[in-house]
């Protein structure tokens, strides 16, 4: 039988959880670690967090867009003017650029991003229309005209 790895559908949506984690637990999960390595939190009922490790980029080296439900965070590192006779002996920090691609659930809005010792968090928000929200309807009686509202009983 053949396994389907939904994993890396699950880090790059927001707003699907139950969908994915019952996907999720069907499949193995995968270990592999992408860069920019990034976290997508739950903050409340219909609040949502993406943070990501961006050490060394500053505001104006990372854009954010997002555009018919796609979250893009693209990343491009300036070149650094070398101080003439500099000699790097080890050069372990990386200046690579990034794309990475988030797929936003219907309604969810990118409500703000701040950049904090190194660390990118992106707020979101999903907001249902009032036309999608639950209401109640009145049931008239047409012999009095009266308005009767019927309601369920809760156990």
């Amino acid at each position: 039988m053949r396994h389907v790895d939904f994993s890396p559908l699950y880090r790059s949506t927001v707003g699907f959880d139950k969908l994915l984690t019952m996907l999720d637990g069907l499949a193995p999960t995968d270990q592999t670690q992408s860069y920019p390595p990034y976290n997508i939190e739950r903050t409340g009922d219909t609040t949502y967090r993406i943070t990501m490790a961006v050490a060394g980029f500053d505001e104006a080296e990372i854009s954010i867009e997002a555009r018919e439900h796609v979250l893009t965070v693209t990343g491009e590192k300036a070149d650094d003017n070398e101080v003439k006779g500099t000699e790097f002996l080890y050069r372990g920090i990386a200046k690579r650029a990034f794309e990475r691609r988030f797929q936003l659930a219907e309604h969810v809005e990118v409500t703000g991003a701040s950049l904090r010792n190194g660390l990118l968090h992106i707020d979101l928000v999903r907001e249902l229309p009032e036309a999608m929200k639950p209401r109640r309807i009145a049931i008239s009686n047409d012999a009095n005209g009266e308005t009767r509202q019927i309601e369920a009983q809760t156990a």
